[in-house]
C-alpha cells in the first residue's frame, strides 16, 4: 500500500516561491506522480505531472515556466518548486501516484496524499 505525505505549504506574497515536497512510502520509484490543486468551490485540477524515471514532465499551460516539477527516487520524494507565485494559484495541492502511464486526468490515479494548504496574498 502506497502513502504519500505533502508538506511545504503556507501563506506567501505573490511573487514569491514555496517548495513542495510528497514524501511515498511502500515504494514509488516505478510510478508517475503528478501534482494537482484544488482551489475552494472548484473542481482539483491538474497541475504537473513526472514520468517515473523523471526524465518527461508535463505542466498545464498556466504554470509553465513558473513550476518545476522534480522527483529523487533514492528518497521516494518528488518536488513541486514554485516561483513568481499568484493569487490564483491559491489552492489545496495534492500529490498522486499513477501506477500506469503519465496522464493530466485524476481519474489516472492510484493514490493520493492529504493535500497541503497554499496561499498566495496579493
Amino acid at each position: 500500500q502506497v502513502q504519500l505525505v505533502e508538506s511545504g505549504g503556507g501563506t506567501v506574497q505573490a511573487g514569491g516561491s514555496l517548495r513542495l515536497s510528497c514524501v511515498a512510502s511502500g515504494g514509488t520509484s516505478n510510478y508517475a506522480m503528478g501534482w494537482f490543486r484544488q482551489a475552494a468551490g472548484k473542481e482539483r485540477e491538474f497541475v504537473a505531472a513526472i514520468s517515473w524515471s523523471g526524465g518527461t514532465t508535463y505542466y498545464v499551460d498556466s504554470v509553465k515556466g513558473r513550476f518545476t516539477i522534480s522527483r529523487d527516487n533514492a528518497k521516494n520524494t518528488v518536488y513541486l518548486q514554485m516561483n513568481s507565485l499568484k493569487p490564483e494559484d491559491t489552492a489545496v495541492y495534492y500529490c498522486a501516484a499513477d501506477i500506469g502511464t503519465m496522464t493530466h486526468d485524476p481519474k489516472g490515479y492510484d493514490y493520493w496524499g492529504q493535500g497541503t494548504q497554499v496561499t498566495v496574498s496579493s
